[in-house]
């Protein structure tokens, strides 16, 4: 069993710092008034106005993990980039803790927007944005109402909607999503009777020997010095039990046959999660969409390896129409 302590390189990060950026630590706040922390990576040397991306996710983790990665990599290519916690987890505020949401979590990507699009250094026509698991899921609901996002990147994307009101590969039916309803709703009280959030616990550890194939993935990331974290939900107790209330109510992608923007969509030939990326990438619309199916990759290959994450694709996607 893993101890928990991390593999930090740099400030607490899971991956080792790159000598061809700066990083500062950043707050904003979102229309609810949470404030969010974000890590800023600027490339080197850079002048001028740049083009500028946020980056957040997987769902679960926290800025020192993949979306750190992702940004920092970004950076090196040219673009300022943040890499935010969303609102109620890792440094970001908002109470109670650990709880996940719709709205408030598409709203932290466009919170993200505007910071970025007031900021000295950027130029605010050339803002662009990256959703990692279920954060793609809300990178592409925020690209569906934010007209300022001129490109969106999702990698390995969850629809947090879908799999919470169906179950993995829709195998929930009413009578089990109303069992489900039943059971969160008698949390609720008993949550409200205790006056604490119960969590529904991170990753499994010990890992059963007869687990699924991609929660021995998940494991592998969270729960390991690869990319262990004590601020990660994942990593840790997971989140507020009752979060998947919202979303089985509230479903993710509606409008996302109206973006108009750039798309780009990644997924593992291999990934249990690339059903999601292929029926949302179905419903886009115009010929500035692509979806990119990597082979022989599985989910989390996607959160930092750095020999399958295609960011020659990503930098060349992000260059053409954030330019």
């Amino acid at each position: 069993m893993f101890t928990g302590k991390i593999n930090a390189q740099d400030d607490g990060k899971v991956f080792a710092p790159s000598e061809k950026v700066t990083v500062e630590k950043v707050t904003f706040h979102n229309r609810y008034g949470i404030t969010l922390t974000a890590d800023m990576y600027r490339p080197k040397g850079a002048t001028g106005k740049l083009a500028a991306i946020a980056v957040c996710g997987p769902f679960g983790a926290v800025k020192e993990q993949a979306s750190g990665l992702y940004a920092q990599t970004l950076a090196e290519r040219g673009f300022l980039t943040i890499a935010f916690d969303p609102s109620f987890t890792g440094e970001s505020g908002g109470e109670p803790r650990y709880v996940a949401s719709p709205d408030i979590n598409t709203e932290d990507f466009c919170a993200a927007v505007d910071y970025l699009a007031t900021h000295e250094d950027v130029d605010p026509e050339r803002i662009g944005i990256l959703g990692i698991c279920g954060w793609g899921g809300m990178a592409l609901n925020a690209a569906a109402i934010d007209t300022r996002i001129k490109a969106t990147v999702t990698s390995t994307m969850y629809d947090m909607s879908r799999v919470n009101a169906n179950g993995y590969f829709d195998s929930m039916d009413e009578e089990a999503r109303y069992e489900l309803c039943r059971q969160l709703n008698a949390q609720r009280t008993e949550d409200y009777r205790s006056g604490r959030y119960a969590l529904a616990g991170g990753v499994a550890d010990p890992l059963p020997e007869d687990a699924p194939q991609f929660v021995k993935d998940y494991y592998d990331y969270y729960k390991t010095p690869r990319g262990y974290h004590p601020r990660s939900l994942n990593s840790n107790g997971g989140w507020n039990r009752t979060s998947a209330l919202s979303f089985i109510n509230m479903p993710l992608l509606t409008y996302i046959g109206e973006i108009r923007s750039a798309v780009l969509m990644i997924h593992g030939a291999d990934a249990h999660s690339r059903y999601f990326s292929e029926d949302a990438f179905k419903r886009l619309k115009g010929d500035n969409k692509e979806l990119m199916i990597i082979p022989g990759a599985n989910h989390t290959d996607l959160y930092d390896n750095m020999e399958v994450i295609p960011f020659d694709r990503i930098e060349e996607f992000f260059g053409e129409y954030l330019k």
